[in-house]
């Protein structure tokens, strides 16, 4: 049967710029089976000139066809594939993905180069066949302002157009800080307090930039560390005698002597309120004073600051637990170790060996260990302000299950390593399960760095 089919064939049309200034090539179609990459990468299908577009990142955007509807109508949509300077659609910053309409503008960052979405509508007789689709156009065919094997300054100087992508993408910030670490390890030598120290801190903040990463939320830097600080003093006042006279006074969670003869069942009940349900609640403390803080705050700072979601929990709690970690170990374990050791040996420095070697096992554990529990209280805490009408009972459940949890690490540590082993690694699983259901649950999943080229679901 012969008639005539609408056939839209869309391009983008370059309308600012150095490229549209300069008269270079400002159409590029768009097919229906091919996505089109915008960026500065060789490989993009339109590729920009690193020198002209500084702000665009390698892999900045790309355009994607979707399905033809019943009336053989194409239509795309675009997405931001997680640049440092953002894609804005209209004026307004894209997250995710987003359909594309005749007229919208595109613009690569916010002072970047401009693009406009147009179809160019033609007629042509054809033989209706059930589902024609048109002949795809060679791959030869996609423009770009570049040839693939020319060399440009930027390539052979990368440093110059890598701009904000070194300390967004290039993982500048934590190199340096090594830099900065390993500088100071060799400074100290010789003062093995404060060398300890250094190595305790750098170690922390490895692992728990580790957890930072996979929950893939920012938060700012330093309500991180007064999450820290705070179980410090928490640590240090007063308060603590309070809970260890409730949790191991009143409660049953008297800690056992070395000399003392215990069952495991038994040790396992004091370990569950003397070091469990104490400590795991002590940690928390940060966590709902954050969340008291950001109520009293406005937008945005109430969101930053404060506990909305269990990803806010998470970040929150791990960073507690680091705090807890390294005044425990430094305040505690490796001075006692240290002088134990002095009086049998005799020699100060066999001491302070054996205490550095305690240090690194320690603080290493704090990710399978303290942050691990922390970490997923917070969850149960964040959900619990997400839910508010089941948030007894869901913070019920996550205290019970972090205690349980520190309690039983504790309690196997005294009979065998290879069960120490078994409960370390489930620990760290119960942490990793819930930073990934908080990714899946988080209301901001669009905009968080771990989850947002993947787009909104």
């Amino acid at each position: 049967m012969t008639g005539k089919n609408a056939r839209h064939n869309a391009f983008l049309r370059l309308v600012s710029g150095n490229g549209a200034a300069f008269g270079s090539e400002s159409r590029y179609s768009l097919f229906p089976t091919k996505e089109v990459v915008i960026g500065r990468d060789p490989s993009c299908q339109v590729v920009l000139d690193a020198m002209m577009y500084r702000m665009v990142s390698r892999r900045h955007a790309v355009v994607r066809p979707l399905s033809s509807s019943p009336d053989n109508q194409l239509s795309w949509v675009i997405c931001d594939l997680n640049s440092a300077n953002g894609t804005y659609l209209n004026g307004q910053r894209l997250y995710g993905c987003q359909e594309l309409h005749p007229g919208d503008r595109i613009s690569l960052g916010s002072d970047g180069p401009q693009y406009v979405f147009e179809y160019e509508a033609t007629s042509l007789p054809t033989v209706t066949t059930v589902n024609q689709v048109p002949p795809l156009p060679s791959a030869a065919n996609y423009p770009t302002q570049s040839k693939v094997d020319s060399v440009s300054f930027t390539q052979l100087f990368p440093i110059i157009s890598t701009g904000k992508d070194l300390t967004r993408k290039a993982y500048l910030v934590p190199g340096i800080l090594t830099v900065v670490f390993v500088v100071l390890m060799f400074r100290t030598v010789g003062q093995p307090q404060l060398n300890q120290l250094i190595v305790a801190t750098y170690i922390a903040f490895a692992a728990y930039y580790f957890v930072y990463q996979l929950c893939g939320k920012q938060k700012p830097w330093w309500v991180l560390v007064g999450a820290a600080l705070g179980t410090c003093l928490i640590l240090l006042s007063p308060l603590l005698d309070l809970f260890i006279f409730v949790f191991r006074g009143i409660l049953p969670g008297s800690l056992p002597s070395a000399q003392e003869p215990i069952t495991f069942t038994e040790l396992l009940v004091r370990m569950f309120f003397g070091a469990g349900l104490m400590e795991e609640l002590l940690k928390a403390l940060p966590i709902l004073g954050a969340f008291a803080l950001g109520r009293l705050l406005s937008s945005p700072w109430r969101e930053r600051v404060g506990v909305w979601e269990p990803l806010d929990g998470i970040l929150l709690g791990t960073a507690s637990a680091v705090g807890f970690t390294l005044l425990e170990t430094l305040g505690q374990y490796v001075p006692e170790v240290t002088r134990n050791v002095a009086q049998q040996v005799g020699i100060g420095a066999a001491g302070q060996l054996v205490g550095l070697q305690l240090l690194i096992p320690r603080i290493l554990g704090s990710v399978a260990g303290h942050m691990a529990y922390s970490g997923y209280l917070g969850y149960f805490i964040g959900l619990a302000v997400l839910k508010p009408s089941r948030s007894w009972q869901i913070l019920l459940v996550g205290y019970l299950s972090a205690s349980a949890l520190h309690a039983l690490w504790n309690a196997t540590g005294s009979i065998n390593t290879l069960l120490l082993v078994v409960v370390g690694v489930l620990s760290y699983a119960f942490l990793m399960a819930a930073i990934l259901k908080a990714r899946a649950l988080s209301p901001t999943r669009s905009q968080n760095f771990a989850t947002r080229f993947l787009g909104p679901k």
